[in-house]
């Protein structure tokens, strides 16, 4: 699941000859991307069914302030929505109404 926060890496440039440094260079940048898409950050989706014609579905953007000790929002907010910062399809949270929305 794609947060829309990790991007596609930029691949280095081929050498003309074959370079030790340079596949070890692509390899770690794979190595490091793949990394950041099995690690999403701190949204979780789950869905169960508890019989056949009920589907529940939950979505967790929160994380515990260090500081506070609270439960805190970690998605972007109306905020970033108002700037057009997020694409079609993104999930906010609604800083007015206190609802999670989706980009039209």
């Amino acid at each position: 699941m794609s947060t829309g926060t990790t991007r596609s890496p930029a691949l280095p440039l081929a050498p003309v000859e074959y370079q030790r440094d340079y596949i070890d260079t692509v390899h770690n940048v794979l190595r490091q991307y793949f990394a950041q898409l099995d690690n999403p950050g701190s949204s979780a989706a789950s869905t169960s069914r508890p019989d056949a014609n009920t589907v529940t579905a939950a979505l967790n953007f929160s994380q515990v302030n260090p500081t506070t000790g609270l439960r805190e929002i970690s998605c972007p907010t109306s905020v970033e929505y108002a700037a057009g910062k997020l694409r079609a399809g993104d999930i906010y949270y609604d800083t007015t109404t206190f609802a999670l929305k989706i980009v039209p």
